[in-house]
């Protein structure tokens, strides 16, 4: 019932109690003074009503709003696991490869110092290993005369067996590097070789021909010279220059060779 309605009730009851003589002024004012007391309690008990019933849903839709971010926040902490088991999947995966290269590397480290042992005791040769490559040093006084390209006989033989020791390794680009000393070419060859650049890039090119022949497909290998500009040891004394001298015969893995080349 609202207020309008309350107040016609309380002048009718009033109207009667009035006419029957049953109440004196008095006694109906204090009842409706009473009355009008009750009903602005509850109006007031109904306006705090509405307040809680207000708050609860401002504290509804913020649960809901709170749920919806909740929700959102799984659905991508999800999907970041996924991507980080993805992530742990690929480097277990690289991790195999390597341990599986690295044993394969080792193998055939093991095979070519086997293939070349006479060679490496007789100090002819050396072999190294370095992360996945392999590098046979050979020293340039076995293989060339002091200021010439020309390979020698002595150096035909030992390069043969080199040549057979590397005709298995499919997978790999063999690298042949000539190295020199930093003495300048004699005048009398510097119509020949104008410097150590010619000389030592002559000398690895002689040695590819030579490999070709013993039937190594060429277009495995890659021939280039340092000339002095990648010493291994110092150049002021004779053992340092000897060391110096060399041609560096590498095994590098193909798909490396290939992500080193230039674009086409």
């Amino acid at each position: 019932m609202n207020r309008t309605g309350l107040h016609a009730a309380s002048a009718l009851l009033a109207a009667a109690f009035m006419a029957g003589g049953c109440v004196s002024q008095g006694t109906y004012d204090k009842l409706e003074a009473d009355k009008n007391q009750e009903i602005a309690t509850l109006h007031k008990q109904r306006s705090g009503l509405q307040e809680v019933i207000q708050r609860l849903q401002l504290q509804r839709s913020a649960l809901e709003e709170q749920k919806t971010s909740l929700e959102q926040q799984k659905t991508s902490l999800e999907q970041q696991q996924a991507d980080l088991r993805r992530q742990i999947d690929a480097l277990e995966q690289q991790k195999t490869q390597l341990l599986t290269a690295s044993q394969q590397t080792l193998s055939q480290y093991d095979s070519l110092v086997r293939n070349l042992t006479e060679e490496v005791k007789k100090g002819e040769l050396q072999v190294r290993q370095y992360k996945d490559m392999l590098t046979v040093d050979v020293a340039e006084q076995l293989f060339f005369d002091s200021g010439r390209a020309n390979l020698k006989d002595t150096g035909k033989a030992v390069l043969k067996k080199v040549g057979e020791a590397l005709k298995d390794y499919e997978d790999k680009v063999i690298r042949i590097v000539g190295h020199t000393d930093n003495v300048p070419i004699t005048k009398s060859l510097q119509k020949v070789f104008p410097s150590n650049w010619e000389l030592s890039v002559a000398r690895a090119t002689t040695v590819v021909r030579y490999l070709q022949e013993v039937g190594i497909p060429p277009e495995r290998m890659v021939a280039s010279g340092r000339a002095e500009y990648q010493p291994i040891a110092e150049n002021d004394t004779p053992e340092g220059r000897k060391k110096n001298r060399r041609i560096e015969i590498t095994l590098v893995d193909r798909n490396a060779a290939q992500e080193a080349a230039p674009p086409r």
